[in-house]
């Protein structure tokens, strides 16, 4: 059985990635400056980055695979403008495919969009292309909230969103729903805005018809779902109230729930709640929450323990491990029979 962790981003990357992003930032307060240059970063720069975090970490807690995307919280699509936003998002999904280039058996890529609060999204579609074709990845990280914790944009519904569903269909990949750092101060990144926007995008869902129109579109909605286990009730009591099909078939289809869930009680509710083919095991280690818990001893973000711990069969925990990734990310799959895995 192999162990794939849906959910990683590189929190570590070399210091010169922050070094552009610094450099683009004081460009947006002083338009005289020149466009910063691509950082320069070396292999090993890379491999040290790697070796001491997320590998050792894989090593340590017996992953085998992470699904890698560039750092959540720092793709801020709220800063700077269009043109500031695809420079960014280029630089950060080309670091990943180096980070995947060197270690081909233990990660593979996810990209960031270019999305600008109030854009269409053609450059969003032009840099899933190349991202999938070009660079091999399996999937895209898509914010709802490009606005950085104002919610500008339309439901996920809207067919604003559309021309992203219809490449997603084309090029067969799914899509983490994932939002971005917070600009508003009533909504802290990890501990609200993260976890909102993962349950309002659940509600979004129910309540409109987009799977009808997408009928094979795939979501992964992260951190566990956001409230959506713990308030599975009031959802399919919702659903009825609004004349909506059973979950089941009007959502559940479609959508995933990751483990990045850091206690045990939390893991036994969604493992409970939801069907057991809609989890995937997922740490977003190195993350949102790196310390030691103080009533276990161990690390919060060390999922996998939490899955083992599970009362259920061997084979329902192979499918959070390992086969509901392969049949969600299929282009994952092809790339480990590729390596007879």
């Amino acid at each position: 059985m192999l162990i794939i962790d849906c959910h990683g981003h590189y929190t570590t990357a070399p210091s010169a990635l922050q070094g552009f992003r610094d450099a683009q930032l004081a460009r947006i307060k002083n338009p005289s400056l020149p466009a910063p240059a691509e950082p320069v970063i070396g292999d090993d720069q890379i491999r040290e980055s790697i070796d001491q975090n997320q590998l050792k970490l894989q090593r340590l807690r017996g992953a085998d695979v992470t699904i890698f995307s560039p750092r959540a919280s720092a793709m801020a699509h709220h800063v700077g403008d269009e043109e500031v936003s695809i420079a960014w998002t280029r630089v950060c999904n080309d670091l990943i495919k180096r980070v995947v280039d060197l270690y081909p058996e233990n990660f593979v890529g996810v990209c960031q969009l270019p999305q600008s609060p109030g854009r269409p999204l053609a450059h969003s579609v032009a840099e899933l292309e190349r991202c999938v074709r070009d660079l091999g990845f399996v999937g895209l990280n898509l914010n709802p909230d490009p606005s950085g914790g104002h919610w500008t944009s339309p439901p996920l519904t809207d067919r604003h969103w559309y021309p992203i569903y219809e490449k997603m269909v084309e090029l067969d990949v799914p899509a983490m729903i994932h939002v971005s750092s917070s600009c508003n101060a009533n909504f802290h990144a990890t501990g609200a805005h993260y976890l909102n926007a993962d349950t309002t995008a659940f509600m979004q869902f129910i309540e409109g018809d987009l799977f009808r129109d997408f009928p094979n579109l795939r979501f992964v909605i992260p951190h566990g779902g956001g409230a959506v286990p713990y308030h599975w009730g009031r959802y399919r009591g919702l659903a009825d109230m609004l004349k909506r099909p059973p979950l089941a078939r009007h959502v559940m289809q479609n959508v995933y729930f990751d483990t990045c869930v850091y206690h045990q009680p939390g893991i036994d509710l969604l493992a409970k709640v939801i069907d057991v083919r809609n989890i995937l095991f997922g740490s977003e280690m190195v993350g949102a929450v790196r310390g030691i818990d103080p009533e276990t001893g161990h690390y919060f973000d060390d999922t996998k323990r939490y899955i083992d711990a599970l009362a259920m069969p061997a084979e329902n925990k192979r499918q959070i491990f390992e086969l509901n990734a392969r049949r969600v990310f299929p282009r994952l799959d092809r790339i480990l029979k590729a390596q007879n895995r």
